[in-house]
Formats: C-alpha cells, structure tokens, sequence
C-alpha cells in the first residue's frame, strides 16, 4: 500500500527583523517627544533643574508683586504702586540702552514682564508647554542680556545666557516628563493638535 506524503503547508515567517536602536522609526518619531531614553539619574537632574528655573521666575513674579523682602521691599511692590521695571531697564548702559529707557517702567512693560514671569515659572515647575516656555525663555533671557551689556566679570557671558541655553535645552530633551506632567499634557486634544503647545 502506497502513500503519498502530504506536503507540509508553507507558512510566512511572522518574525520581525529586529531593528537597530538607532535607526529612526514612524513609530519612535511619533513617540520621540514622550522617550528620550535619558539615564534615570541624568532625567531626574534635569526635571530638579528644570524647576529651579522654574521657580527663579515665579519668584521674581511673587517678589515684585507683594514685595517679599528679599529684591523687592514691601513699600515698593506692585501693589503698593512700586514699578518692577522701572530700576533694572533704567540701568541699561549698552548699545540696546536707548531703547529700554524708552519702555522702561510703562505699564504695557510691566504687565508683559510680570505676567511672562508667572507664565514661565507655572510651565517649568510643572514640565508642561515646554516648547512654548523655551521661546519665551530664550527671548527673555537674551533681553535681559542685552540691557546688562557690556558684561562685568566676563567678556561676553553671564547667568542670562546660561539661562537661555538651560531653558531651551530643558525642552528640547523632554524635561518636563520627568517629576512633571509633561507626558499627561501632551495627551490633551488641543496640544496634540497644535505640537507647539508641548
């Protein structure tokens, strides 16, 4: 009695190839703002020092609007008809000088400059908006560094510049997801429909 062998039913290999660390993905792109494989130690530094920095701004919100004693002298607060801009842009004796003068102590200057102060230290505290307070970061920073020129104790750097690379490079690799709510905000509809709101 004969038979015959049943061919065996080829079957397509269902295993992925792996793929290298360093190759970048559609997945790993969606997924870049939410894993940027920081070391555990390094991620944890960089959410601290994202809210320092965070907390330097508030600070200086809190500080020239009730006068804590510190910068800033009761009698002199915001509420108590203090002018928060008045003393530092007044002060300006760089090539920028004529022009903070010219805005120094206005209330379209003071508003900006204490509600930028609030905004700052709320997004970087929290690790939420990264993008955004980066932008504003760095333009603050680099405002306050051109009505401080000439430079004292350096020839062209000082804690202004420092402070905008820090709050840029804050963003840039995701600190706020770290001790931060950076990864629930990007979850919110309207900031996964405008990127710039991360």
């Amino acid at each position: 009695m004969s038979t015959t062998a049943t061919p065996t039913p080829r079957v397509a290999n269902t295993i992925k190839a792996p793929v290298s660390p360093s190759a970048p993905t559609a997945a790993h792109a969606h997924t870049a703002d939410k894993s940027y494989q920081l070391p555990v130690a390094a991620g944890r530094v960089a959410a601290a020092l994202r809210v320092v920095y965070g907390f330097t701004f508030l600070w200086a919100f809190l500080d020239k609007l009730f006068g804590l004693h510190f910068s800033t002298p009761t009698a002199k607060s915001w509420l108590n008809g203090g002018n928060p801009t008045k003393g530092f842009l007044s002060s300006s004796e760089g090539p920028f000088s004529g022009f903070y003068h010219s805005i120094a102590g206005h209330g379209l200057t003071n508003w900006a400059f204490l509600l930028a102060c609030l905004a700052l230290g709320v997004a970087l505290i929290l690790g939420i908006g990264m993008r955004l307070a980066a932008i504003g970061g760095a333009i603050m920073y680099a405002m306050m560094y051109t009505v401080v020129l000439p430079t004292v104790t350096n020839p062209f750097i000082d804690d202004h510049l420092v402070g905008l690379l820090v709050v840029v490079l804050l963003a840039l690799i995701g600190a706020g997801h770290v001790w931060g709510l950076g990864t629930a905000w990007n979850k919110v509809d309207i900031v996964r429909r405008y990127p710039i709101l991360r």
